[in-house]
């Protein structure tokens, strides 16, 4: 017997978390208000007609959405969160947008989501010092719902460092198959559950998911080849080179002195030095790349340095890479402009943490008894 598990995908960005979720599951309803995603979205599901409502969360009406649906996954805006932002917090800006969507999820009442699943940078676990962890953990259990939660760095499954907090709630006690060690409940995870009240504590939720597979790809491998892309003249690598502190520049130096074609990815950072601020270029030689960041915040677009003996070239690192870094299918249809495409891949998740997730946490927790989720 096989079934399919039906869920909201609120904040949908490109529809990242429903890829990661896979065919098994069914969306009832999707959600985002950012114009360029939700045409992206429609580019690649054609049957978004059905279920994609574009536009402001705080517009909608409980009664637009399917009733008991088995999760709702909820990617809200990071910024006020984010260790690079100004820290509002749940009460400021776009983070507010997380209410919009609660007062949905309270006006459906009993016939609520079996699960929530809230994913946010790591900045949520610290904010305010832990009083919009706590604010959030007391709306989930308003509604009835215990939860736990997962700091879990892209890292493992994709060649970025991108480390984000996945909030995973339940009405329905999980079994304990499911409760246990994680490397994923990390020291700041540790650290937002000591912060907790007692009654709040009580309704923690230790998940224990089996550990992911080892990943089999770097930064490297997920490159276009060299000759279909365009590389900085020499004079725009050198100021790069420029602009990095000496540690940075002696990196440069042993991947010129290894002989082997080394990949970097570089971000330009600011910086105190002598009490000053500076610009500079910091890279490094990991197989990873740094966190995807949208191009109008956060730090400037990743570029990439690649060396091969005394050879030193750069350039910016393509729309269709960084989509690959988000785990996404070459077939995955992206916007024209590039600025546009990187702001839907790098404002999305990460689609094989939502799969792992899904397989390890949310198709056992949810699954009838005696029964599989479809296929996939």
């Amino acid at each position: 017997m096989s079934r399919s598990l039906n869920f909201y995908e609120f904040f949908a960005g490109g529809g990242m978390a429903r890829l990661g979720l896979g065919p098994g599951w069914n969306c009832a309803f999707a959600n985002d208000f950012d114009r360029l995603k939700a045409a992206t979205y429609r580019a690649n599901f054609p049957d978004a007609a059905e279920h994609f409502h574009e536009g402001d969360v705080w517009k909608l009406e409980a009664g637009a959405l399917p009733p008991r649906v088995d999760l709702a996954w909820a990617s809200s805006p990071c910024q006020d969160f984010s260790l690079a932002g100004a820290r509002a917090g749940l009460g400021g800006g776009r983070s507010s947008a997380f209410f919009g969507f609660w007062r949905l999820i309270e006006a459906l009442g009993a016939d609520g989501p079996r699960a929530v699943v809230i994913e946010n940078v790591s900045g949520l676990l610290t904010s305010h010092g832990g009083a919009d962890f706590a604010a959030l953990c007391r709306a989930l259990a308003g509604q009835g719902y215990s939860f736990g939660a997962l700091e879990i760095d892209a890292g493992r499954f994709v060649p970025q460092s991108r480390p984000r907090v996945f909030v995973i709630a339940t009405r329905e006690p999980p079994h304990p198959s499911l409760i246990g060690e994680s490397p994923f409940q990390t020291r700041a995870v540790r650290d937002a559950y000591d912060r907790l009240p007692a009654d709040l504590a009580a309704r923690w939720i230790w998940w224990g998911p089996d550990a992911p597979a080892v990943r089999n790809t770097d930064l490297a491998s997920l490159l276009e080849p060299d000759a279909d892309v365009a590389w900085h003249e020499a004079a725009r690598t050198q100021r790069l080179l420029d602009l990095m502190a000496p540690l940075h520049r002696a990196r440069i130096e042993a991947a010129k002195s290894s002989g082997a074609r080394s990949v970097g990815a570089v971000f330009n950072r600011m910086r105190v030095a002598d009490g000053k601020k500076v610009q500079r270029s910091e890279v490094r030689f990991d197989g990873l790349a740094g966190c995807l960041r949208t191009p109008r915040g956060g730090s400037s677009r990743q570029t990439l340095v690649v060396i091969e003996g005394d050879r030193v070239r750069s350039r910016l690192l393509s729309p269709r890479e960084g989509a690959r870094l988000m785990g996404l299918p070459d077939s995955y249809v992206l916007p024209t402009a590039a600025t546009g495409a990187l702001h839907v891949a790098g404002d999305g998740v990460v689609v094989p943490v939502v799969r792992w997730l899904a397989a390890t946490i949310l198709e056992p927790l949810l699954a009838p008894a005696g029964a599989a989720v479809a296929a996939e």
